[in-house]
């Protein structure tokens, strides 16, 4: 199978909000973002999905019903567990307006902490997992080509899972907005493997 993660294109949010879960719109139009990532796949040899999944966020659930559209037998599923992160009172506060010591405390816990009362990063992590685990129950041939567009958080949480890595590892990986990330797995051994990062 292959697993192809498109994070949304860039949004209508100034730099250095946390917009998390907070549903905004993108910065240019869906069709002209949908276009140029149709193009880099086009261009990276990635094959027709036989699916397309998606963030139920507007912001990549616009793009997903975009890209479907050029595969006319495809409705795009959408999928809560695919939302960006809930980063709760802190939503759409500028982080350098959040309080230092909270900063602190949710680094010294990175998994655990939930000084914003939204979801924690094990939580976060659990519930895309959950989807990832769930491949197999879409009941898609082993060579079948999956589309999902999703968030930055999202894509990392997969690609750790995917690959045996930690959460925290991927989080350190540059990610630009509208990336593709190329996940293939081995028909014969079941392992997943990287074939394109931020492409």
């Amino acid at each position: 199978m292959d697993l192809v993660l498109i994070r949304h294109p860039a949004v209508a949010v100034e730099p250095g909000v946390c917009y998390g879960s907070t549903d905004v719109p993108l910065a240019a139009s869906v069709e002209a973002g949908a276009a140029a990532i149709a193009a880099r796949l086009a261009a990276l040899g990635v094959r027709a999905p036989h699916r397309i999944a998606s963030s139920p966020l507007s912001r990549c659930a616009g793009i997903a019903e975009a890209l479907a559209q050029q595969h006319e037998t495809l409705v795009p599923q959408h999928d809560a567990r695919l939302a960006e992160m809930d980063f709760g009172a802190w939503e759409m506060q500028c982080w350098d307006a959040i309080e230092r010591a909270q900063l602190d405390a949710w680094a010294a816990d990175f998994e655990h902490a939930r000084a914003h009362g939204g979801e924690s990063v094990a939580q976060f992590d659990a519930r895309v997992t959950a989807w990832f685990e769930g491949l197999d129950a879409l009941g898609l041939a082993p060579r079948a080509c999956l589309w999902t567009v999703a968030h930055a958080g999202v894509i990392r949480a997969i690609t750790a899972r995917a690959l045996g890595l930690t959460l925290a590892r991927c989080s350190n990986w540059p990610l630009e907005m509208a990336a593709i990330v190329w996940l293939r797995r081995d028909l014969h051994s079941g392992e997943w493997q990287l074939a394109r990062w931020n492409a």
